[in-house]
């Protein structure tokens, strides 16, 4: 599936594909071995950089066992986690770790969760092809552009850098309910959700893309897979974080190098709904090699094989709770050792 220059709102018909309430029961089919399995449907929400990934996957997913349908929508991370608390879903996407608040909201509602790694990606600065002068970003530049402080001060380019063009700087990024903006706050500015607030906002990364694309003085941030999907109308800025400017790909993602902004995504697991044979045939298979070629596939970068392993071990054991709370960032390999 292309996804490129869909909205949120065709993003949220279309992919209602069976209603909208969390897994129940479908007819048995016969899948290509002409064995019966049991079908339902599975309702996804969250993110909308792991929404990209997920969909994927899902889509292949359906592609085989048409028994099953799988809802996937995306609202941001942190209103993905408040329908997974109230009920209102199967399995949240997040691209962020969950918080100590929204564990409180899950306990609360008596929701036990499996927390799942599915893949890096790397949080791309973006400006449009008609930028001229910006080749390359310091994290203190971009922290000059985003801090609170910046508000009503730092409003052209020529405030970032001396000897680039007195041209209005415009600022797109994601909302205050999205995994992404607590990422980058935290990682650039030094506090999660510490930003100035005269940007333009959306929870919807292609309407990010179009600011930024038909604006040559503007910059956001989003997902690779956005990017990647938009490379005739944006140029990726490279990011020097004090080792030389590294510009985001799949080598420099998964090996670190292009730091602060690489960092994995995560899906989360009613542990309720694992009992239920189609949702946990799902997440095996979006683990599987099968699911992994359709992760690179989407955008993003999967984990090695050795990793993966340790996943679907962590998931078979159906041991619940987090790993990674307070983790943000941290290299998958080196929570799950």
């Amino acid at each position: 599936m292309s996804w490129k220059g869909v909205t949120f709102a065709a993003l949220s018909c279309a992919l209602i594909i069976a209603g909208c309430g969390p897994s129940e029961p479908a007819k048995a089919h016969e899948d290509t071995s002409g064995k019966k399995t049991e079908g339902g449907r599975i309702t996804i929400d969250g993110s909308s950089t792991v929404f990209v990934v997920t969909n994927q996957v899902a889509e292949g997913y359906m592609d085989l066992h048409p028994e099953t349908s799988i809802n996937v929508s995306f609202s941001g991370t942190g209103n993905g986690f408040k329908k997974f608390a109230a009920g209102e879903t199967d399995i949240s996407n997040a691209s962020r770790p969950i918080e100590e608040k929204e564990i409180k909201a899950l306990e609360e509602a008596k929701i036990d969760f499996i927390e799942v790694p599915v893949a890096y990606d790397g949080l791309t600065v973006v400006v449009s092809k008609e930028n001229t002068w910006v080749d390359k970003l310091t994290v203190d530049e971009l922290k000059k552009m985003w801090e609170p402080e910046a508000q009503g001060k730092v409003m052209k380019w020529s405030d970032v850098r001396a000897g680039w063009p007195a041209t209005p700087l415009k600022l797109y990024g994601p909302g205050t309910g999205s995994g992404t903006f607590d990422y980058f706050t935290k990682v650039i500015v030094g506090k999660e959700k510490s930003s100035r607030a005269d940007y333009t906002p959306s929870e919807d990364d292609n309407q990010l893309v179009v600011g930024v694309a038909g604006d040559k003085g503007a910059l956001g941030y989003f997902g690779y897979a956005y990017y990647l999907e938009n490379t005739d109308k944006l140029k990726a800025v490279p990011i020097d974080s004090g080792k030389g400017p590294v510009a985001p790909s799949p080598e420099t993602i998964e090996n670190r190098s292009y730091e602060p902004l690489s960092r994995p995504e995560f899906i989360y697991i009613k542990k309720s709904a694992m009992d239920k044979p189609y949702v946990a045939a799902f997440v095996e298979f979006y683990l599987s090699p099968e699911g992994q070629e359709l992760i690179k596939e989407s955008g993003y970068i999967p984990f090695s094989t050795t990793v993966y392993e340790m996943i679907t071990t962590h998931v078979k054991s159906g041991k619940t709770g987090t790993l990674f709370a307070g983790k943000m960032g941290e290299p998958v390999e080196a929570v799950f050792k």
